[in-house]
């Protein structure tokens, strides 16, 4: 059986953390945890619950952070390597987390774990959809100081939504080579319309 996790300096401290808490609190902790482990740009916890949760778990903010941590990389490695339940308690066990501490992470990963698998593959392997595209074409024409000056510049927006239905808005300045391509475009119906006149 290949170990799934390291035993570093930092994981040890995060167990005998860990070890110290109530199993029912922890239970509770690795819940919410795995419930929010799929949504990567979002906290688990709000500042308001961790304060919270300092003074519950009796621990100080870095003990905190530390445990959290540790617990959703926990977690991650049990989604990347899809171990199996008793897998994971042994290795928790192998590590020194307390066996009922390593019962709450297996017990959990076998209720929660397939469904967060699911959530991270929709996330990303689900295509995103094109809700609407926005675009703006400024064309700077000769000055007096610059008689033959032609500037294009463009912008263009796309607003993208997920299944999550998280909607995403991208802006950017378009790149070199469309802004090549748009010169061109301009440069052939600024000589059409100086030929017609």
């Amino acid at each position: 059986m290949t170990s799934i996790l390291k035993e570093t300096q930092s994981i040890k401290e995060a167990v005998t953390f860990i070890n110290a808490i109530d199993v029912n609190k922890f239970s509770r902790l690795i819940s919410r945890i795995i419930q929010k482990l799929h949504l990567k740009g979002e906290r688990t916890f709000s500042e308001e619950e961790e304060e919270k949760l300092q003074t519950a778990l009796s621990l100080d903010k870095n003990a905190l952070s530390l445990v959290l941590e540790t617990a959703a990389f926990i977690l991650e490695q049990a989604v990347y390597h899809n171990i199996k339940p008793a897998s994971l308690q042994q290795q928790l066990e192998v590590i020194n987390l307390s066996p009922d501490k390593a019962e709450v992470f297996s017990q959990t990963w076998a209720t929660a774990g397939p469904e967060l698998v699911e959530r991270l593959k929709r996330n990303i392997f689900a295509p995103k959809k094109l809700e609407y595209v926005g675009w703006q074409l400024n064309l700077q024409m000769a000055q007096s100081s610059q008689a033959r000056l032609k500037s294009p510049s463009a912008v263009l927006q796309l607003g993208l939504h997920n299944e999550d239905s998280e909607t995403l808005s991208h802006q950017e300045e378009l790149s070199e080579a469309i802004r090549r391509v748009l010169r061109a475009a301009t440069e052939y119906l600024v000589q059409r319309s100086s030929s017609e006149s």
